[in-house]
């Protein structure tokens, strides 16, 4: 059943989503003396290249982001959830002037950086509908494991490349395998790995040239066949198992196989004429009689390539996940026919990055505690145009507000309400609970990965999900552990205007205005029934604008 109208609702929806980035909640003008606190000197670097931009394109860059606005950022980034009001009244009590820098030191050492970084490559890899015959524990298994231990990214991507074996004694092979779909003897067989090989981890969109030159740069048809031909000794084998219930053979497991394979590839042109392609990664031939293909491209990628592409491809895609907006549109097309925003900026952060060790954790810190990551996502009269919404060349004058995926939006309504262990009676009740709902997220959130199908877009079913779905009546509901329960029980929270206040931290981050506090606190008396209007209020809060973005 639909929720009935009520005075409070309209008064809270206006408020927040009227409000929502339009004011700056106390934030101070930038200048020339920020700092998070860190002091690398690379961060400078990178702001002195940021603000060159903006006095080259006449922008004057929005204020520096409040605590409150801040925090809940790269809570989302790095963890993927909002934080919890505890979280956000210790960081705002907080007066070390180094607490930005040191809150990310310890985001990136929370369990939930694993996780967060987990999803968003297992996504990138094997996509958000998982492939038949491809494990999406045996994926996920493998990325938790190495970003639990840092391990170097070019490491990862070497492993990615070259794994063989068992779906999930073997994780990384799932990588390749999902991509490996119809009749093994077909010409397409490996034009799918090619193209998700090459797009995911060098930033290029080869799959261009798979059936004709490259009309606006110099990327031949050849290109493609010729990174095609590294994975022509590869196949996926599907076993199968009796099942005695039903006397029929079922799926049982999958594995990434060598297959012999040492000639040339041979591919047809658009004048019908036939070429032949071996295997090349850039300017580095390999010898076709190599035993491994694969493994050579890898250590091409991974330890031999004098361009780093694997490392610009990686600080262009984190740099995109933090900032809104890569240095390319879109993120994974580097090619010569698509230069960058900031050039200098990119050759100088892959050099960094190349440098540390191929250090994940080491480019997120560089780029959070860069000035254009720490503004506020409101702008100016002066800075207005920079809209790369609107195809304009990013110049990170301000923060670009982003849209949750599933998985933060998700995450972050239990952190605000509590939903999951609302009237559980135990955590096994709770985490089934959460299970359940989990998968009705997705299921609603699901489709075409390349339309990033995990972001809340406003469709019907996404809107009907948030306003009724049974997660979300459960996180206002007022029962025995809930965090609206939590709220009317406790004794620190003895007016309307203190709880007024832990509702809106708890769910937004931020403290009401004044003018915001007055209004709801004048619509709350309206209310025969105090229990509905903080359930109203709850639920316009939950469903603002201002809680389902990234801001």
């Amino acid at each position: 059943m639909l929720r009935t109208s009520s005075p409070i609702r309209f008064a809270a929806v206006a408020l927040t989503v009227f409000t929502t980035l339009a004011s700056l909640h106390g934030a101070a003008q930038a200048d020339d003396g920020f700092t998070t606190g860190s002091a690398d000197p690379l961060i400078q670097f990178i702001n002195q290249q940021i603000r060159q931009t903006w006095e080259d394109n006449e922008v004057k860059p929005s204020p520096v982001a409040d605590d409150a606005e801040w925090i809940r950022r790269v809570y989302l980034d790095i963890v993927g959830r909002i934080p919890s009001a505890d979280e956000v009244n210790t960081f705002l009590d907080d007066e070390d002037k180094a607490k930005r820098s040191k809150k990310v030191d310890e985001l990136l050492a929370h369990p939930d950086y694993v996780r967060n970084y987990t999803e968003v490559w297992t996504n990138l890899l094997i996509g958000r509908n998982t492939p038949d015959r491809t494990s999406r524990s045996g994926m996920r298994k493998f990325l938790r494991e190495n970003f639990a231990r840092n391990r170097p990214w070019n490491e990862i991507v070497y492993e990615l490349a070259t794994a063989e074996g068992h779906f999930e004694e073997n994780g990384a092979v799932n990588f390749i395998l999902a991509q490996l779909q119809g009749n093994v003897n077909s010409e397409d067989y490996h034009v799918e790995a090619t193209a998700k090989f090459t797009r995911i981890l060098l930033g290029m969109q080869v799959q261009c040239t798979q059936c004709h030159n490259h009309p606006f740069n110099k990327w031949k048809q050849n290109q493609f066949w010729e990174f095609n031909s590294f994975f022509r000794q590869v196949r996926r084998m599907d076993h199968d198992r009796y099942d005695p219930e039903t006397g029929e053979d079922v799926d049982d497991y999958s594995e990434l196989v060598y297959r012999p394979f040492d000639g040339p590839v041979y591919y047809e042109m658009r004048n019908g004429l036939v070429q032949v392609a071996y295997p090349k990664y850039f300017d580095v031939e390999v010898e076709p009689n190599a035993p491994n293909r694969r493994e050579e491209l890898a250590k091409a990628m991974a330890y031999d390539d004098p361009t780093q592409t694997v490392a610009r491809a990686m600080v262009n895609r984190t740099w995109s996940h933090f900032m809104g907006y890569g240095f390319t549109r879109p993120v994974d097309d580097m090619g010569p026919h698509n230069q960058p925003s900031h050039p200098e900026l990119l050759d100088r952060l892959s050099d960094e990055f190349v440098k540390s060790g191929y250090d994940i954790k080491q480019l997120v810190k560089w780029i959070c505690n860069t000035e254009a990551y720490n503004l506020t996502s409101s702008f100016n009269k002066d800075n207005d145009f920079d809209n790369p919404s609107a195809g304009e060349v990013p110049l990170f004058s301000h923060m670009y507000v982003k849209t949750m995926n599933a998985e933060q939006l998700y995450d972050s309504l239990l952190i605000a309400t509590n939903a999951h262990k609302s009237g559980a009676g135990s955590f096994q009740q709770a985490d089934q609970q959460r299970e359940r709902w989990l998968r009705d997220f997705l299921r609603i959130f699901g489709g075409n990965d390349e339309d990033e199908p995990t972001l809340f877009s406003g469709s019907i079913p996404q809107a009907l999900l948030m306003m009724n779905g049974p997660l979300v009546e459960k996180a206002i509901s007022a029962e025995k552990g809930s965090y609206l329960n939590s709220v009317l029980s406790d004794p620190q929270y003895r007016s309307d205007n203190q709880r007024i206040q832990a509702l809106f931290v708890s769910s937004l981050g931020r403290l009401p205005t004044r003018h915001e506090l007055s209004q709801l606190s004048t619509g709350l008396r309206k209310y025969r029934n105090k229990l509905t209007g903080y359930q109203d209020l709850y639920w316009a809060l939950l469903n603002s604008n201002e809680f389902i973005l990234n801001h």
